[in-house]
């Protein structure tokens, strides 16, 4: 078959089954390994802060164990590992997220990668170039798309990463590109994930990269036991976009130029790294009151007004609908409440980990600033692929501050540094981990290149949860 007769889940399972380490361009080497890190540094902390603890219970109700580590816990099956690790890595909302595709990218892939290299013996190399092909295959299925995922309600994290993760399995099992290609079409079949929470600020956005995760160890497993997925899985007029982008026909054309990328334009360097464990949408306005501040030091007192820039997606996501913004139901409301996050700058000086713990969401010097808080609807740009916004601060007597950022810190444009995501991860991961544990956990993920066994990636079960943590004061334990 000729390379333009071939379908499109062919030709991105023809680049999984050919990805080797040795072939990768060194930043591209080195951003998988760095954002596989800060994923797993998330995932420990969200564990040390007693989150989630119902994706452990789960998989421990079944009562196997199996030979993938569980963050906090036992070896599992790699599917429920997968599950547990996908969940933590993003139930902080502080894992990467790819501008274009809007995706949170390590959260899916690199539990599913990791699980599955376990359960297979896989060296380190191999997982490392099965890291980076699930980051380039759910990137650019998400980004196909554009924003009309997130307009029809869906949740691209779980919508795209179900691919990735699935690449990164058969990767990881070294399937032939005519399995791969059959588990591309089974997983089709598994993309999932609804924004409803918001709503009322359920918690099952946390699922999403976890359930695809899972699911993508599933389709692999599937396919390499002689399950079939139709081949017409993204192109077919009952295929992905076709029902889920309600016939957007301009993601096939998008699609196309971006497969025809495939081992020249590399997405990887590009997924951006959060600073703030909040929606990214938060960020450019929290960095912009950040800079006033740093400027004008100005107390919640003399606030008398902010009004924050977004663009429309952000608006609906983290300044929409006001009423539900202004007063956050859960910690996790409050990761997608714009007022809230600039109010806990004002108060605290911060936005970290500590600022969505339960007693922080309550806390009425912030919740006194939110109703504060107004926006412009403001367009960076055509397409959702910097997160840019701003601020407007009035004061009680009548001083008016403005700052912007057109790319959100720790993108491409605006990126953060090797040392500076180095630290975010070690300050994470001394949640639930001795220095040595932090210390082991760092060299292996940031090694992942060489061919050594991932022997590391015990030191996963060892994590604790903080003294502080709720789920340790309630006496959950994964």
């Amino acid at each position: 078959m000729s390379h333009s007769a071939e379908s499109v889940s062919q030709r991105l399972a023809r680049f999984v089954v050919a990805l080797d380490v040795e072939g990768l361009p060194a930043d591209v080497r080195a951003a998988g390994a760095l954002h596989a890190l800060d994923a797993i540094g998330c995932g420990v902390a969200a564990f040390a802060l007693g989150e989630a603890p119902y994706v452990s219970a789960a998989a421990d109700e079944a009562g196997v164990g199996g030979p993938s580590t569980a963050i906090g816990g036992r070896g599992l099956p790699s599917t429920e590992a997968a599950m547990i690790n996908g969940t933590l890595c993003h139930a902080l909302d502080f894992d990467d997220t790819h501008p274009d595709s809007v995706v949170h990218v390590s959260a899916a892939v690199t539990p599913a990668a990791l699980a599955a290299a376990e359960a297979h013996g896989a060296s380190g190399a191999d997982t490392l170039a099965a890291i980076v092909a699930g980051n380039e295959v759910s990137t650019r299925v998400g980004a196909a798309a554009g924003g009309v995922f997130h307009k029809r309600g869906f949740h691209p994290t779980g919508m795209a990463g179900v691919f990735g993760a699935t690449a990164a399995a058969c990767r990881v099992r070294r399937l032939d590109a005519d399995r791969t290609a059959h588990a591309l079409g089974i997983a089709g079949s598994m993309a999932g994930g609804l924004l409803e929470f918001l709503a009322d600020g359920a918690e099952t956005k946390k699922l999403h990269p976890g359930w695809a995760a899972q699911a993508g160890l599933t389709a692999a497993r599937l396919a390499a036991h002689g399950g079939t997925g139709p081949a017409s899985v993204f192109e077919g007029a009952r295929g992905y976009y076709a029902t889920y982008a309600h016939g957007f026909g301009e993601a096939l054309g998008r699609l196309e130029a971006l497969v025809g990328e495939l081992g020249t334009v590399w997405e990887t360097p590009r997924i951006a790294i959060k600073p703030y464990p909040a929606c990214h949408y938060a960020h450019a306005p929290v960095d912009a009151l950040r800079e006033i501040l740093a400027e004008h030091p100005i107390t919640p007192e003399e606030v008398d007004s902010i009004t924050a820039f977004s663009d429309e997606t952000g608006v609906a996501l983290v300044l929409e609908p006001a009423a539900d913004k202004v007063r956050p139901r859960t910690p996790y409301d409050a990761k997608f409440s714009l007022p809230y996050c600039l109010g806990a700058l004002l108060v605290h000086g911060k936005v970290d980990v500590t600022s969505f713990l339960p007693s922080a969401v309550r806390d009425e010097r912030v919740l006194a600033l939110t109703p504060k808080v107004g926006y412009e609807l403001k367009q960076y740009s055509p397409r959702p692929d910097s997160f840019g916004g701003g601020v407007t601060l009035r004061t009680t007597d009548g001083r008016t501050h403005t700052a912007e950022l057109r790319y959100q810190r720790g993108g491409e444009e605006n990126p953060m540094s090797v040392d500076e995501i180095v630290a975010k991860f070690r300050a994470n991961a001394a949640l639930g981990l001795d220095a040595d544990g932090v210390a082991v956990l760092e060299g292996g993920v940031l090694g992942l290149g060489g061919a050594g066994d991932l022997g590391f990636l015990s030191v996963l079960g060892a994590v604790s949860q903080a003294p502080s943590s709720p789920g340790a004061m309630a006496g959950v334990r994964a």
